[in-house]
């Protein structure tokens, strides 16, 4: 009988690796068990767990609600697993996330910068794709969302805008946020994103 070889483990990818090691050094900074961190930010220990051993990719909702316990935006947490932020960023380097879950792809445009309040994110959800957030990362974040292409309907609390390519969003995020990509096309949109 032939002995056959166990699969090899394959490494995470190192932004995830980077983000788990992140993940973990904030927490420790806070002096937080996981089981404090899973209370504050309603995730599960066993998903804290996995998320700083790499194990897992988080979701965005997930990093969401660690952003939100941290005092931090999404796109900060993530600047501060990339490169140091060069003034000028070439398409090719703009750090690029997915959400595989929820079918959400996240363009860094122009990343968080010392000194600097704004950024620019491209969004880009699948036809079908739904997701929500049950509350900002910082609160009062000023958020402009500039639909590129396809249908996207944004629920900021409970008022629900349609926006077709083109039409831009201006709003205060104090509460949760629902992106819903409602066309037979995938929603491409610029977020321009200040905080406060």
């Amino acid at each position: 009988m032939r002995s056959v070889a166990p699969p090899e483990a394959t490494a995470p990818d190192p932004v995830d690796a980077r983000l788990a090691a992140r993940l973990a050094e904030l927490r420790a900074r806070h002096g937080w068990s996981l089981g404090e961190l899973a209370d504050r930010s309603g995730v599960s220990r066993s998903t804290l767990s996995r998320a700083e051993r790499a194990e897992i990719s988080p979701t965005a909702a997930v990093l969401n609600r660690l952003c939100h316990v941290y005092g931090r935006t999404m796109s900060q947490l993530l600047s501060e697993v990339e490169a140091e932020p060069a003034p000028v960023v070439r398409a090719a380097d703009q750090p690029v996330w997915q959400d595989r879950a929820s079918g959400f792809v996240r363009r860094s445009v122009s990343p968080p910068h010392a000194g600097l309040r704004g950024e620019l994110v491209e969004g880009r959800l699948a036809p079908g794709a739904d997701l929500a957030y049950d509350r900002p990362p910082v609160a009062g974040l000023e958020q402009h969302i500039w639909v590129l292409d396809g249908a996207l309907e944004v629920t900021v609390q409970e008022t629900a805008h349609r926006l077709e390519s083109g039409d831009c969003l201006r709003m205060r995020v104090w509460g949760p946020t629902r992106f819903r990509s409602t066309g037979t096309a995938r929603a491409r949109y610029l977020l321009a994103v200040v905080r406060p």
